[in-house]
């Protein structure tokens, strides 16, 4: 696998309550990418690559949900693999950052904890590719885009620095998953994308996030001019009763 990058981003709720996001984004030089890598959830995100040990992102997740430190649990689940010393795995959690590359990972590979996010990645070009991605999420971390934009800008920044090595693989993917910590609140459907096979992975996963964006806010202003018109409806009505009915 290549490179991704896991968040957790703080913040305040339309009732003025705390909140946390977290996201998690990949692309890489092989198809399904978003099928074994990116894991999120209310209680933090986990990516699991190089040679990959699907087990680790799920159950990494599934410790977290059980309230699991994310350092404890991802830890936990790499002294039982005895293949660990193939893997990359980090991720983030409501307080936390965990970040592990083995030994064994093929260069050039490597990764990086910051305050609120983890990067890694394998088989690139340079550690220009992790620094380039990290500072580019840094560089607007907790602004105006959502976090799906701007874990994508974050992507298309690692890809920009030369990204995956391996440019005889013309098929590539790319993923990323947004969750957070709002009981009653629904997640636009642009928070949970795939692009699954693509020579063009990062820029085909920005067309589908503005494509989808889009067909999400169009999809609450139709519903919301329904629910206006159909408030009027029944003042109209409740108007015309009051008035009597009518009549001679």
């Amino acid at each position: 696998m290549t490179f991704s990058i896991c968040v957790r981003e703080r913040y305040t709720d339309e009732d003025g309550d705390d909140q946390t996001r977290f996201g998690v984004a990949v692309t890489t030089r092989l198809p399904g990418v978003g099928t074994l890598c990116p894991f999120a959830s209310s209680d933090g995100a986990v990516a699991t690559q190089s040679l990959v040990n699907v087990e680790l992102g799920r159950k990494g997740i599934e410790y977290l949900d059980d309230g699991l430190a994310v350092d404890d649990a991802l830890q936990a689940l790499l002294n039982a693999d005895e293949g660990s010393a193939e893997r990359q795995l980090h991720g983030v959690d409501a307080d936390g950052t965990f970040a592990f590359s083995g030994d064994e990972c093929n260069d050039w590979y490597g990764h990086r904890e910051g305050q609120n996010y983890t990067v890694a990645g394998n088989l690139l070009t340079g550690e220009d590719v992790i620094e380039d991605t990290a500072a580019a999420y840094e560089s607007d971390a907790h602004g105006d885009a959502p976090l799906a934009e701007r874990l994508i800008d974050a992507l298309a920044a690692g890809h920009a620095a030369g990204g995956d090595k391996r440019e005889d693989l013309e098929v590539q993917s790319a993923a990323l998953l947004v969750c957070n910590t709002e009981e009653e609140t629904d997640d636009p459907y642009y928070n949970d994308l795939r692009i699954d096979a693509s020579e063009t992975p990062v820029a085909d996963l920005r067309e589908t996030y503005e494509t989808a964006k889009r067909g999400y806010e169009t999809i609450v202003e139709k519903y919301a001019e329904e629910e206006a018109d159909d408030g009027a409806a029944d003042a109209a009505e409740d108007e015309t009763e009051a008035d009597g009915g009518g009549g001679e």
